[in-house]
């Protein structure tokens, strides 16, 4: 049950740092090219944060795409992957409800951080950058936790590094999610397009997710 519990709260840091940075600075991608910095150092510390805070308990996944890129790999049980991922959804509730909390008791700032389409994106597109972009972050973090040939201690290190590069090239097209359970809460809690484009934010990184896992197991150390 712990390592549940873990998964909870590590997601419930990512997102409420990460999202609450992005409303804290106000990012827009078109014209705030600071608080995109900003978002995107957000996001990532905080997955170097918890990889070094909860990864001894659960492997700190706190991204229901990564945990399923973890059971097509077969290094996690079904009942985990499926329990792993009930616990990141709570976990992102728990965030985002304290985020909402937050901007609902002070003036000027608004939402939640719910990933949507930006301007000019279509749905396509968000589509593909979603599934391309998760696809990209779960193979790093698939490469560098590989038992045999992985980054050892430095995996949380890289794999947050790779989550700041990840959201400065796609948070233009639909504002980065490449994790579900980061996509839901913010939009349940925003409501408006951003919940009805949220299928895009599921089926987007679970498809990346289960790439990444197919690709690593072509060029991963299978010996």
């Amino acid at each position: 049950m712990k390592k549940y519990l873990a998964e909870m709260v590590g997601t419930a840091v990512l997102v409420l740092l990460g999202c609450g940075t992005a409303v804290s600075l106000g990012c827009d991608p078109v014209s705030n090219i600071p608080a995109v910095v900003g978002t995107a150092l957000a996001f990532g510390l905080a997955v170097v944060a918890m990889a070094y805070t909860i990864g001894g308990t659960s492997g700190c996944h706190i991204n229901p795409a990564i945990t399923l890129g973890a059971f097509l790999s077969g290094r996690i049980s079904a009942k985990d992957c499926g329990m792993y991922m009930l616990f990141q959804v709570i976990g992102a509730f728990i965030g985002s409800g304290l985020l909402y909390l937050l901007t609902s008791n002070v003036g000027g700032l608004e939402g939640t951080g719910a990933n949507d389409l930006q301007a000019g994106v279509s749905v396509i597109g968000g589509l593909v950058a979603e599934i391309v972009f998760t696809c990209v972050f779960v193979l790093v973090v698939l490469g560098t936790t590989d038992e045999k040939v992985g980054a050892g201690n430095f995996a949380g290190l890289a794999i947050g590094l790779s989550l700041v590069l990840i959201h400065l090239a796609c948070i233009r097209y639909t504002g980065t999610s490449v994790n579900p359970a980061r996509s839901i809460a913010p939009a349940v809690f925003q409501g408006g397009t951003a919940l009805q484009n949220l299928w895009i934010f599921i089926v987007g990184p679970f498809v990346g997710g289960a790439l990444a896992a197919c690709i690593w197991k072509v060029i991963g150390c299978n010996k």
